[in-house]
């Protein structure tokens, strides 16, 4: 007999029959798994199902264990529903990710029915990157960016990005500098309330890139905290993930035209309407607010992250002079 997710593998993809694998990846404080599923009797080949189900004690490996941490990973899977429901089908080729085959909630558990990108030319992830390969991630940015600016989803979190300073209270009391906690809101302000507001992806990471075979192209997944923002943070957390700090500090500027280029490209075609070097100008403005905003975080989060280094440091300190006196009185 079926199982409920088998049956509604089976329904979206008009397979006969599908046999479930291995566990790819368990969910974050065990909120369920990622799972394959072969498939029978159809064109596809095989699904990967993500199956959300909420625990009954909730655990965080950090000890941030609380109602308010546990309703922001409700939120995030919803919005993750929501994405892969309605706005995943409008990424171009050039800002690819998983087709959604099915999206279901059933009680309190959440069942995606996504593409499995292996089987369509998306095989490799990588833990060290070279620089054709960051310049592909770049580039699914800049697309994605370009895509969705000045897109309004209520269905979608209203600031984007899993660190944003509004579902982040606990990690802001728990800070040791007192400037920064002092500066944290202004700086949050000044990027809510840029001009040029895109969809970022929200943790796009490393790890989150599944990378083409033969080279040069990239797919993104695990979208839970996608929603609206300036395309910098994306940029500035990416770059974190893959480059040590001598490594950013000599290359950023050089990463950074890359990006702009291609995003300036990628708007004069899906908004030509659009001024890119306004766009620029803006956000290479607040590139380094957007690096101080993430090591906002983690200095509350984890003191001892092993992305908190000398560059990061010395782009916040830069940061907290701009700011006017009586911030941070």
């Amino acid at each position: 007999m079926n199982s409920p997710i088998e049956h509604i593998i089976q329904q979206a993809t008009g397979a006969s029959a599908s046999v479930r694998g291995a566990v790819i990846q368990s969910l974050w404080s065990g909120y369920g798994e990622i799972v394959r599923y072969a498939l029978t009797g159809t064109d596809i080949s095989s699904v990967i199902v993500k199956h959300v189900k909420f625990p009954n004690h909730f655990s965080h490996p950090r000890g941030w264990n609380n109602d308010f941490s546990h309703q922001r990973k409700v939120k995030s899977y919803e919005v993750e529903q929501a994405w892969y429901a309605t706005w995943a089908k409008t990424c171009t080729k050039d800002c690819r990710v998983p087709k959604a085959y099915a999206t279901k909630t059933i009680g309190d558990e959440h069942i995606m029915v996504l593409e499995d990108l292996d089987t369509v030319g998306f095989p490799i992830r990588k833990e060290q990157l070279d620089f054709s390969d960051i310049h592909a991630c770049l580039t699914w940015l800049a697309h994605f960016h370009a895509q969705f600016m000045g897109t309004k989803a209520q269905d979608l979190w209203k600031v984007g990005s899993y660190w944003h300073l509004g579902t982040r209270p606990d990690e802001l009391a728990a800070m040791q500098d007192d400037n920064l906690r002092k500066a944290a809101p202004w700086i949050d302000r000044l990027l809510k309330h840029a001009s040029y507001q895109t969809l970022i992806h929200g943790d796009a990471k490393l790890a989150n890139f599944c990378f083409s075979k033969p080279a040069g192209k990239v797919a993104a997944v695990d979208f839970q905290y996608i929603g609206h923002g300036c395309g910098m943070k994306d940029v500035a957390y990416f770059l974190g993930s893959c480059l040590d700090d001598n490594e950013q500090e000599e290359h950023q500027n050089t990463l950074l035209r890359v990006y702009f280029k291609q995003l300036k490209q990628a708007l004069s075609i899906s908004q030509p309407s659009m001024d890119g070097e306004a766009v620029e100008k803006e956000w290479r403005m607040l590139m380094p607010y957007a690096q101080a905003d993430f090591y906002r975080f983690l200095v509350g989060w984890m003191p001892n992250h092993w992305k908190i280094n000398r560059y990061n440091q010395h782009i916040t300190q830069k940061v907290l002079k701009t700011l006017p006196c009586s911030v941070l009185e």
